[in-house]
């Protein structure tokens, strides 16, 4: 089979924390001939692979520089700090960042964060993977403020978080590059947004029916005889055989 006779194919990329899982059976179901490749990747790269044409679209973290991309956000994840177990975080339910300002807070290199300022205490050295900084929570070594799909990506038994009120959300989107919108990104990008199958995106509108005339005042429909006073069906005003109302012979004086 020669490259112009593969069957065709939809590269979707997605950072970690992402789950398109649901996506991507909706996918097979409305799509079965097309394969769906789900490409896990850091932040980092994602845009970058989106710019080099190697992904058609990706699923990623805001902000992100978006020359020559476009991107529809999606939803806003909680924000979380990661404690030990045994943590004075853990007596309670949620915290503000005022809260750690006395704590080691690990700020790792591929932090997804719009932070003006961190808080807390920085740590001697920015680990260099979110997952390295959950190790070094676990070692005791400080405090790590994540997104909480990366809480749970990355959760140990001897670890836990608390929602963190006024620390930057982080927003996932869907991005590919504004000069590739073909059909099989406009699929997609349905699909994510709930449209159903049946959905008239992209189809052209039912043209409208002509409305049916209306006899004009006076003048008997098309198809209907007009009735007259002896030939027509209807009752003429005497009455028929001698009778009267009801039927009944009249009395003859």
């Amino acid at each position: 089979m020669t490259a112009s006779e593969a069957p065709p194919s939809f590269r979707l990329a997605y950072v970690r924390g992402v789950t398109p899982s649901k996506w991507a059976r909706i996918w097979h179901e409305r799509l079965p001939g097309v394969t769906l490749m789900l490409i896990p990747v850091s932040p980092d790269e994602a845009v970058g692979l989106l710019r080099d044409g190697a992904v058609d679209a990706a699923f990623v973290r805001l902000p992100i520089d978006r020359t020559g991309l476009s991107a529809i956000p999606l939803y806003t994840e909680t924000t979380v700090v990661v404690v030990p177990k045994d943590h004075i975080v853990t007596a309670v339910e949620e915290v503000a960042a005022a809260d750690l300002a006395d704590e080691i807070l690990l700020h790792p290199l591929d932090d997804t964060l719009d932070w003006e300022r961190p808080p807390g205490r920085p740590a001697n050295e920015r680990p260099a993977t979110t997952e390295d900084a959950v190790e070094l929570v676990a070692a005791g070594v400080g405090l790590l403020v994540v997104p909480q799909s990366l809480a749970r990506l990355h959760h140990r038994r001897d670890l836990t978080y608390r929602p963190v009120s006024d620390a930057p959300e982080s927003r996932v989107a869907l991005s590919w590059p504004e000069d590739a919108t073909t059909e099989l990104v406009e699929e997609f990008i349905g699909i994510v947004r709930g449209r159903t199958v049946n959905s008239t995106r992209g189809r052209p509108p039912t043209p409208p029916q002509p409305k049916e005339k209306r006899p004009a005042a006076g003048k008997p429909a098309a198809g209907r005889s007009s009735r007259t006073g002896s030939g027509g069906s209807g009752r003429s005003g005497g009455s028929k055989g001698g009778k009267g109302k009801g039927g009944k012979p009249r009395r003859r004086s």
